[in-house]
């Protein structure tokens, strides 16, 4: 499986990082190593001191699909969760500036975290609000209707460039409120007031 994932997908979080709004999704990728276990605590690297919690809607492709249109995206997955997107801000800012591309930042063991999946059917995706409590204050607060581009628009751009497979995650892009960890935060994602995920960071 692959984790593939959105950058700059809500505008207020591309201009906290002074970075332009993006015409078209802005694509990363993670390797499956970088998932960490339910229920495992999340352990800062030692390469970087300034790593950053990014919440985000996850989906899970539970269909094989290549070049698929937004009109029949939807048919190609049917759960989703809050994940993180854990990111080495320091390391990033220093393959920026090189132009040199993010993964050592983005894609480091353990660094993509997911929920708790619910089932699609039982909510309005377009229309979905998330959150992300840091020691029991909310940093983080979304809703999809303000993504620049929907679930089912960047599951057909992905798709034109990747075939998806079975298992396969999209973690979507994050809202604004973005911020470090340290040593003894909890970091708890919340869907429409539900808690789906909590993890611990050492």
């Amino acid at each position: 499986m692959k984790i593939i994932c959105v950058g700059r997908n809500y505008r207020k979080h591309a201009e906290e990082l002074g970075n332009k709004v993006p015409d078209e999704p802005v694509l990363f990728m993670k390797p499956d190593s970088a998932i960490l276990r339910q229920r495992d605590a999340f352990y800062i690297p030692d390469f970087s001191s300034d790593v950053h919690y990014e919440a985000e809607i996850v989906v899970k492709l539970n269909r094989l699909g290549k070049r698929i249109q937004s009109k029949f995206a939807h048919k190609y997955y049917a759960e989703f969760t809050v994940g993180i997107d854990f990111t080495a801000r320091d390391v990033q800012a220093k393959l920026k500036a090189k132009g040199l591309p993010w993964e050592k930042a983005k894609g480091f063991d353990s660094s993509a975290v997911c929920g708790k999946w619910l089932p699609v059917g039982d909510y309005d995706m377009s229309n979905l609000s998330f959150e992300l409590k840091k020691n029991g204050q909310v940093v983080q607060s979304g809703n999809t209707s303000e993504m620049l581009f929907s679930i089912d628009e960047i599951i057909d751009y992905t798709s034109q460039y990747f075939t998806l497979k079975i298992g396969d995650q999209i973690f979507t892009g994050t809202p604004e409120g973005v911020g470090p960890v340290a040593h003894g935060d909890i970091l708890e994602g919340f869907v429409e007031g539900t808690k789906v995920l909590e993890v611990k960071v050492k």
